[in-house]
C-alpha cells in the first residue's frame, strides 16, 4: 500500500513538473511573462511584408519581445511590439523590418541608439523595411522586361564581336601589323646600337654646351644685368617720346600750337589755292606772248 502512494506521488510530481516545464517551454518560444515589466512601442511601416503577430523582437540581435498586433491604415501599417523594459531605449533608437533566415520568417530588429534622452514611448517610431529575398524578386519581376531586352542587346553585341573578331582578312591584317612593328623595333633597336657613339657624343656635347652656356652667364651676369637695365631705359625713354608725340598730334589737331593752326586755317588753304590760280593764269599768259610775238614787259620803275 505505502509503495502505491509513493508510485502515485511520483507519478503526480512528474506531472506537475511536465505541466509546469511545458508551460515555461510554451512561455519562452512566444515570449511569455507573468510580470508587466515591459514596454509597448507602436512602430510606423510602409510595408510589413509577412510579418505577423508574435514574430520576435530582438534587441542587438537578442530577443527581447514581440510583437502584439498589427493593423493597416491608409497606406501604413501599424506594428505594436512589447521590449522588456531592461532595454533603454533612446531618443535615436532604429526600428527595421527584416528576415530572420533564408526561409522567411520575419522579425524587427532595434538599434537601442546613444543618445542621451530617453525615447518617448506615446509617440509613433518610424521604422524602415529592409528589402528581402521576395521584394528583391517582386523588384526583379518589375524590370523582367527591361532586363531581356538588355540581355537581347548583349547578345548581339557579343556576336558582332565574334564575327568581327573571326574575320581572317581582319586576322591577318593584324598578324601583319604586330609584324610589321617587330621589324620597326628591331630595326630601331639596330640604329640606336650602330649610332650609340654618336648619341654619346652629343649628349655629351649638348651637357658641355649647357655648361658654358651657364659659365657665361655667371661670369658676364654683371654685363647682362646693366645690358638689361639700358634696355629698361630705352624702352622708358622710348615710351615717354610716344607720349610726347601723341600729345603733339593731339595739338596739331586741336590747333594747339602753330603747325596746326598753320595746317587746319581755311583762309590759308583759301589763299593758296587763289595764289596758284592766279600763278597759273601768269604761267599761261609768258606761254602765249613767248609763242607768238615774244615776251613783252611794260614796266615802269621809279628808283628815284
Amino acid at each position: 500500500m505505502k509503495d502505491q502512494r509513493k508510485t502515485e506521488i511520483k507519478v503526480g510530481l512528474t506531472v506537475v513538473v511536465g505541466i509546469l516545464l511545458f508551460i515555461w517551454i510554451i512561455g519562452w518560444a512566444k515570449n511569455f511573462t507573468i510580470s508587466s515589466a515591459q514596454n509597448n512601442v507602436t512602430i510606423e511601416f510602409s510595408n510589413a511584408a509577412g510579418l505577423e503577430v508574435g514574430d520576435n523582437v530582438t534587441v542587438n540581435g537578442v530577443r527581447k519581445g514581440n510583437v502584439e498586433d498589427i493593423r493597416i491604415d491608409g497606406d501604413n501599417v501599424y506594428v505594436k511590439i512589447t521590449v522588456s523594459n531592461d532595454v533603454q531605449l533612446k531618443k535615436d533608437a532604429h526600428f527595421s523590418l527584416g528576415m530572420i533566415d533564408l526561409m522567411g520568417g520575419k522579425k524587427i530588429e532595434i538599434s537601442p541608439g546613444t543618445s542621451p534622452e530617453p525615447l518617448d514611448l506615446s509617440k509613433v517610431q518610424k521604422g524602415v523595411f529592409t528589402a528581402d529575398i521576395p521584394a528583391v524578386m517582386t523588384m526583379l519581376g518589375s524590370v523582367q522586361d527591361d532586363l531581356v531586352t538588355t540581355l537581347k542587346q548583349v547578345k548581339i553585341a557579343v556576336t558582332s564581336v565574334n564575327k568581327y573578331l573571326t574575320d581572317q582578312q581582319l586576322n591577318d591584317e593584324i598578324k601583319s601589323s604586330v609584324k610589321n612593328l617587330n621589324e620597326l623595333t628591331i630595326n630601331v633597336n639596330r640604329l640606336i646600337d650602330e649610332n650609340r657613339a654618336g648619341i654619346k657624343k652629343l649628349t655629351d656635347n649638348s651637357v658641355q654646351l649647357t655648361n658654358e652656356a651657364k659659365n657665361f652667364i655667371a661670369d658676364n651676369k654683371k654685363d647682362i644685368a646693366g645690358s638689361i637695365k639700358d634696355v629698361s631705359v630705352v624702352l622708358k625713354n622710348t615710351d615717354t617720346l610716344i607720349t610726347r608725340l601723341n600729345e603733339f598730334t593731339t595739338e596739331i589737331k586741336g590747333q594747339k600750337n602753330n603747325l596746326g593752326k598753320l595746317i587746319y586755317d581755311d583762309n590759308l588753304i583759301k589763299d593758296l589755292n587763289s595764289s596758284v590760280k592766279q600763278i597759273n593764269e601768269l604761267t599761261k599768259i609768258i606761254l602765249d606772248q613767248i609763242k607768238n610775238k615774244g615776251l613783252k614787259v611794260d614796266a615802269k620803275v621809279n628808283l628815284f
